[in-house]
């Protein structure tokens, strides 16, 4: 090209060098292999059908156009027409195969040659192989999809590795779920008022990675079948977990997770509801100043916390049952004027009138003997992390913007 107003030139390669503009990519596909992961996806998905490609194949082309910061399912030409990536992805395929089932596998592309990175056609088929016709039930409900169980098994497979390579001997679990806002025609209103799919994830805290995911419809709770999603984490932990604890906000203030952990010995610290007979407790407990722990050191704060003596209106526990704790955290809020014509202000968040100062209240429940502070400090940790594992499943990696209107296919 001539030259314009700066002081450079483009020169057009004409020739076929075999460079690769992905050169960050091969250090992931070293990781695959040495974690097995092609055996792990051919052991336990199914769905390939007729296509020629394996179920390794598409899955590990969808995860490479992630990591390249693709989009949607149509940025996988951006693969196919990196050459360069294309022969690295082709060695590492064949390595270690014999050259007669190299030759089987070409016979699998006789029209368009052999081809390591499939068409967006064939992914799109192959992730709507995951759907499956059922007649959507009234109210909160999740499809029973049997082939998305493989992924599971892979992401445990995975876990595994993660685990040899780096053991652990505590499990922390933190649920949280999240909000996928789409304008699928099949998606449903979300509590927040927009069509939207709500995946529910559990966080291992201690391996800074994603145990366990579940895709859901934008309208079922956060709350919804929790205590099934903490038994399915707990059997995914690899060996070598010799504690295990949880951590939720309060949609997993349930009375049958709380039992399950005290029977199970699992610690846990829930964010609890705060009812109106808990602010009756609250109003006649005891408060002290609370330190916040940074870096193994602590820094007084203007928030105070008590022990609050309640008793929920719930099912009463046995004898042998552990009790549990109710701690309550006040912080006090900003004194600012009314505008005009506002008698009062609404807060999206429990309040309380205290020693002539309003008080932002929440509230923990714990079985932890642990002192109240480190209770608190503890809990606080998983504020944050979710977060950010789902901003990066969501932007980082392309979860959200789905590519199907069905639901199985956006599932997988």
């Amino acid at each position: 090209m001539t030259q314009e107003m700066l002081p450079f030139q483009y020169e057009v390669e004409e020739g076929r060098t075999g460079m690769t503009g992905l050169g960050g990519l091969p250090v992931y596909l070293e990781l695959m292999h040495r974690m097995g992961l092609n055996g792990l996806i051919c052991d336990n998905l199914h769905n390939r059908g007729r296509q020629g490609y394996t179920d390794a194949q598409i899955v590990t082309a969808l995860m490479f156009l992630n990591l390249a910061g693709g989009e949607s399912v149509e940025d996988v030409r951006v693969l196919e027409a990196d050459g360069g990536f294309c022969r690295l992805l082709q060695k590492a395929e064949d390595f270690r195969k014999t050259r007669k089932l190299r030759k089987e596998e070409e016979k699998r592309f006789r029209k368009q040659g052999r081809s390591n990175v499939p068409s967006p056609s064939s992914i799109f088929r192959y992730l709507e192989g995951f759907d499956e016709k059922q007649e959507r039930q009234p109210g909160a409900w999740i499809p029973e999809l049997k082939d998305l169980g493989g992924f599971r098994a892979i992401n445990k497979g995975m876990i595994g590795f993660l685990q040899k390579n780096n053991p652990k001997n505590t499990a922390t679990l933190d649920m949280d779920a999240t909000l996928v806002e789409t304008l699928k025609s099949d998606a449903l209103y979300s509590y927040k008022g927009y069509k939207a799919y709500q995946p529910l994830n559990v966080f291992w805290h201690e391996h800074n990675a994603v145990l366990h995911t579940e895709f859901r419809d934008g309208n079922v709770p956060a709350s919804y079948d929790n205590l099934r999603m903490l038994k399915e984490s707990i059997s995914m932990l690899p060996e070598g977990v010799e504690e295990v604890y949880f951590r939720s906000d309060s949609a997993a203030y349930q009375h049958d997770i709380m039992k399950f952990c005290i029977k199970n010995k699992i610690g846990f610290a829930i964010a609890a509801e705060v009812s109106k007979g808990f602010k009756e407790d609250v109003s006649l407990s005891e408060w002290s100043p609370f330190y916040k722990e940074i870096d193994g050191k602590l820094y007084k704060t203007d928030q105070e916390y008590a022990l609050v003596n309640y008793i929920p209106d719930a099912p009463r526990f046995k004898k042998k049952d552990e009790p549990y704790r109710y701690i309550a955290i006040r912080e006090p809020l900003l004194e600012q004027g009314l505008l005009p014509d506002f008698e009062s202000v609404e807060y999206p968040f429990p309040v309380m009138d205290m020693d002539n100062r309003r008080y932002k209240i929440t509230a923990i429940v714990t079985n932890l003997d642990w002192d109240a502070q480190k209770v608190i400090n503890w809990f606080r940790l998983r504020c944050g992390k979710c977060e950010e594992a789902h901003s990066v499943m969501k932007s980082d990696l392309a979860g959200g913007r789905l590519p199907s209107d069905k639901f199985g296919a956006n599932a997988a």
